[in-house]
C-alpha cells in the first residue's frame, strides 16, 4: 500500500480534526477523498504529509512511517494544496528554480512541456497572474520532479475547462506510470473521470470507501416534475423512486437505480399533462449521504 492510516486521530484541543480514520490506498490508483466543508479532509492531508502530529494512530507512506522519516518522503510526494499561497513577486519560471534547487534538480525540458500543455507563460510574475493561471503554477511545481504519490486539494478550481481535459490526460499519464494519486475533489464528473475508488469523510469520520463503477451502478438523479394540474403522488410509487413530495402541481423526488428506472419514471409522467421538468445528478457527496446515513457507520477500504 501507498498510503495507510491506522486509526488515525487529530483533536485541536478540544476540537476534533478528525477521529480513527483508519484508510489504505493502493499503488497506482486514483483515490478521491470527499466531505462537506470542516469534514476534516484538509486535517487527513496534513497529517499524511507530516504538516501536523496526530493526537493519536499512525501514518505509513511507502510502508515507512511518515514521522520517522518524513524528508526521505516529501521527495517522492508531489502536493497542490487547497489554499494555494505563492511569492507573487516571483516569476513561475523563478518559483520553479527555486522550488527545483529545493528538490537538487530540474528538468526544464519537462517543466516547459507541462507549462505549454497548461497554456502557462512562466514569464510573467505570479502576482499578475489570474486565479486559474496561479493554480497552473501550483500544479506545474507539483508534477515538475515527476512524484511517485501525487496528493492534490481541488486541483482543478479556476481552471478552464480545456486545461482541466489536460489536466486529467496527466492524471492518466502519471497513473500509467505506476504513479498513486490521492485527490480531494466535490466536482462528480471529475471524480468520476479520474477515479478508481471515493471515500467520503463527514464529522471528522471515514463513512464510505466504494470502487466508482459501483457507484455509478446505483447512480442518484433528483427530479422535479410540474404537471398542469394535481397528480396523485401514488401515481409513482414506482421501484427506484424514493422521497416523494407533492407541492399543489409539482412532485419533487429522488430516482436511483439504472437507465430503467429513469425509463419508467419518463413513461408513467408521459401518463399525464407535463408542463415542465427538471433533472439534476445529484453530486457524489449526496449519493454517499444517501447510502450511509447512519452516524459513525464505517465501511472498511
Amino acid at each position: 500500500m501507498i498510503i495507510e492510516t491506522e486509526e488515525l486521530t487529530k483533536y485541536y484541543g478540544r476540537v476534533r480534526g478528525i477521529v480513527d480514520l483508519t484508510l489504505s490506498v493502493r499503488q497506482g490508483e486514483v483515490f478521491g477523498y470527499l466531505g462537506p466543508n470542516g469534514a476534516g479532509k484538509t486535517t487527513t492531508i496534513r497529517l499524511l504529509l507530516d504538516l501536523i502530529r496526530p493526537t493519536r494512530g499512525q501514518v505509513r507512506l511507502f510502508g515507512q512511517e511518515v514521522r520517522n522519516h518524513a524528508a526521505a518522503l516529501k521527495a517522492r510526494i508531489g502536493n497542490l494544496p487547497g489554499e494555494l499561497s505563492l511569492w507573487e513577486n516571483l516569476t513561475g519560471k523563478e518559483l520553479l528554480t527555486f522550488v527545483g534547487h529545493l528538490r537538487g534538480h530540474l528538468d526544464w525540458a519537462w517543466i516547459d512541456e507541462l507549462a505549454a500543455r497548461l497554456d502557462l507563460d512562466l514569464t510573467r510574475r505570479i502576482g499578475s497572474l489570474s486565479h486559474g493561471n496561479k493554480q497552473k503554477v501550483g500544479l506545474i511545481q507539483a508534477f515538475a520532479h515527476k512524484p511517485e504519490l501525487l496528493i492534490l486539494d481541488e486541483p482543478t478550481i479556476g481552471l478552464d475547462p480545456l486545461i482541466q481535459q489536460e489536466f486529467y490526460r496527466l492524471i492518466d499519464e502519471f497513473k500509467a506510470q505506476g504513479c498513486t494519486v490521492f485527490l480531494s475533489s466535490h466536482i462528480l464528473p471529475e471524480v468520476e473521470r479520474v477515479c478508481d475508488r471515493v471515500g467520503i469523510i463527514r464529522e471528522g469520520r471515514l463513512v464510505a470507501v466504494e470502487e466508482v463503477a459501483e457507484l455509478k451502478r446505483k447512480r442518484l438523479r433528483q427530479m422535479e416534475i410540474t404537471f398542469a394540474s394535481p397528480v396523485p403522488a401514488s401515481a409513482f410509487d414506482l421501484p427506484g423512486v424514493h422521497g416523494l413530495v407533492q407541492e399543489n402541481n409539482t412532485l419533487r423526488f429522488r430516482v436511483e437505480g439504472g437507465p430503467g428506472v429513469l425509463d419508467r419514471v419518463i413513461k408513467q409522467a408521459a401518463q399525464f399533462a407535463v408542463e415542465d421538468l427538471n433533472y439534476q445528478q445529484m453530486t457524489l457527496e449526496d449519493i454517499f449521504l444517501a447510502y450511509y446515513r447512519k452516524e459513525g457507520e464505517h465501511v472498511p477500504a
